[in-house]
């Protein structure tokens, strides 16, 4: 009887010894696995916002959708004005003219080692696309383009998108969302920085 007894107490000591070590383990997983998925989502949205930039100069607005973004990127030149004379010296015999020179901007996206064929993709999302919108908005009495393009945190946190986690991290919520830009103002500023 006494050989059963230590029995189960061993067994007991063994299960509050797991769900101790699995209470102190799972926070630790989860933090972890945030950081690492928000950094590789955050370096492409940062990817998407440099080509939107490159996109602006060539166009003078922002892509509304990854199609027309990747097929002008790939296809079209960026315009670089070359400035001959002083335009300071207004009134003087010396012109000023202006050259424009064009440069690939696939060459130019290649250079920032971005992959133009992945980019519309979530990491860690089985091929869910990222949300990119533009458009154009009266700000100061001006015509300014505006994007926003980001992606919720249940599309890339796989497990971990579940509010129940939000016991590890006051403010986490599977729907709030990790993006660049504005719709209602000129600001390309990611929520992360």
């Amino acid at each position: 009887m006494k050989i059963i007894i230590n029995l189960i107490l061993v067994l007991l000591i063994l299960a509050f010894a797991y769900f101790l070590y699995q209470s102190i383990a799972e926070p630790i997983r989860f933090t972890d696995e945030k950081v690492k998925r928000e950094k590789v989502v955050i370096n492409r949205l940062k990817d998407i916002r440099k080509s939107q930039e490159i996109f602006r100069e060539i166009t003078d607005s922002f892509a509304n959708n990854f199609d027309t973004l990747i097929y002008v990127l790939k296809n079209d030149s960026i315009p670089v004005i070359k400035i001959i004379g002083n335009p300071d010296e207004i009134g003087t015999e010396d012109a000023v003219e202006y050259d424009t020179i064009y440069f690939s901007a696939l060459d130019s996206i290649t250079k920032m080692n971005i992959n133009l064929d992945s980019i519309p993709y979530i990491p860690y999302a089985n091929g869910k696309k990222f949300y990119m919108e533009a458009g154009e908005i009266d700000y100061q009495k001006t015509k300014v383009n505006v994007v926003e393009a980001g992606a919720a945190y249940k599309d890339f946190m796989g497990k971990y998108a579940d509010k129940a986690y939000k016991k590890y991290e006051t403010g986490y919520d599977p729907e709030n969302m990790v993006k660049f830009g504005d719709l209602n103002s000129p600001n390309l500023t990611g929520n992360w920085e």
